[in-house]
């Protein structure tokens, strides 16, 4: 085992540079802190942005739970860009992710429930549906990243009001390419 110098050394040299091809790449770094249980300080390399991931649920957000909120809060962010551009910006959107996960290992999501609960005037269910779409199918990185056998639902509560839940195609099993590795 190495010493802690050697860790903190190791901790501190840069990732080796990946060849992208032209492709952005993102970099992320996670820590144990060793406490005895499963609670890791990750976020981006240089330490400047960080949040705690507890593999045990007990002191933070889990792997999965973490994978949930990112689900959600990239597309979200999809969500408000679009309805900003149209100058239809809501006055609140909140986000809520329920996965179906196997029952056995490994514990993979099966299903995403993604409910959109959004405020604002003059927002119209069309728009506000139309910029879900676009965000799972064709903006949110993180839904593109979803193995594309993933069920996803969508339900829109648009200023009180629940729509219907409406089955969105994952960009991972539309994308043209996919088979062709």
């Amino acid at each position: 085992m190495n010493s802690m110098a050697d860790e903190r050394n190791s901790s501190e040299r840069a990732a080796p540079a990946r060849p992208s091809a032209g492709n952005p790449i993102t970099r992320s770094h996670a820590a144990w802190k060793g406490d005895g249980g499963l609670l890791f300080e990750a976020g981006s390399p240089d330490g400047d942005r960080t949040h705690q991931i507890d593999g045990n649920s007990k002191s933070a957000p889990s792997p999965v739970e973490t994978l949930l909120s990112s689900l959600g809060t990239c597309a979200a962010s999809d969500v408000v860009e679009i309805l900003t551009k149209q100058r239809t910006t809501p006055s609140r959107l909140e986000i809520d992710v329920v996965a179906t996960r196997r029952a056995e290992f490994p514990r993979r999501v099966m299903a995403l429930d993604v409910t959109f609960t959004i405020d604002g005037e003059p927002l119209e269910r069309p728009k506000v549906e139309r910029a879900i779409a676009l965000s799972v199918e064709k903006y949110c990185t993180v839904a593109a990243s979803l193995a594309g056998d993933i069920a996803l639902t969508t339900i829109l509560v648009l200023n009180g009001a629940t729509g219907d839940a409406v089955t969105q195609p994952m960009f991972s099993a539309t994308f043209p390419g996919r088979d062709a590795r």
